[in-house]
């Protein structure tokens, strides 16, 4: 039993090493610049304006090839996203910080060697928030589609910019949705 185990150990391991070239790990953290948009924010009542905010993410990837110029580049990071809440004509003003666990699906077309256009939806899982704020009933899960570019910078280093957009309501009392822009740096192992 002990030799198949080990056998098949090493099979696993010879065909890990083997495949390196078509799956690697990194890590990736950046700025986000964040909103939430909406057609008629209204919070209890009250209407509201609201501007960005800047905030950051961090996670891993990964990404697969599936191609000479197609990938997969799944991740999965802590993203904090809001959006600073200004009222009209009343002083309730607040900032909505929260927190996400977000785990996009890129798919890569690689131009080059040293450009991708990436594209995908991502589903994030809400993991915080800020307590001052006044919106009550906050979903827990958003989904979004975002697209943007990475640019390989030497084999293992890379830098990116993405865009997400919203495509779920956050709130069913709010209606507003989030957006986020993202400029990343990034390693592969």
């Amino acid at each position: 039993m002990k030799k198949i185990v080990l056998t098949s150990l090493l099979l696993v391991a010879f065909s890990i090493t083997s495949q390196a070239q078509f799956f690697k790990l990194g890590l990736k953290a950046g700025v986000n610049y964040a909103n939430q948009n909406g057609t008629a924010i209204t919070v209890n009542s009250t209407n509201y304006k609201t501007e960005a905010i800047s905030n950051y993410h961090i996670g891993l990837l990964a990404e697969v090839k599936l191609g000479e110029r197609f990938s997969l580049q799944p991740e999965v990071l802590y993203s904090t996203q809001g959006a600073k809440y200004d009222a009209v004509g009343v002083a309730n003003d607040f900032t909505n910080d929260i927190g996400y666990i977000s785990i996009p699906v890129m798919a890569k077309i690689n131009l080059n060697n040293t450009f991708s256009l990436d594209f995908g939806p991502q589903a994030s899982f809400l993991m915080s928030k800020k307590k001052d704020v006044s919106i009550n009933d906050q979903k827990n899960l958003d989904f979004g589609a975002g697209g943007g570019l990475t640019i390989h910078i030497t084999k293992g280093l890379f830098l990116q910019g993405r865009y997400v957009v919203g495509l779920t309501d956050i709130s069913p009392e709010a209606k507003v949705k989030n957006s986020v822009l993202q400029v990343s740096a990034g390693l592969m192992f």
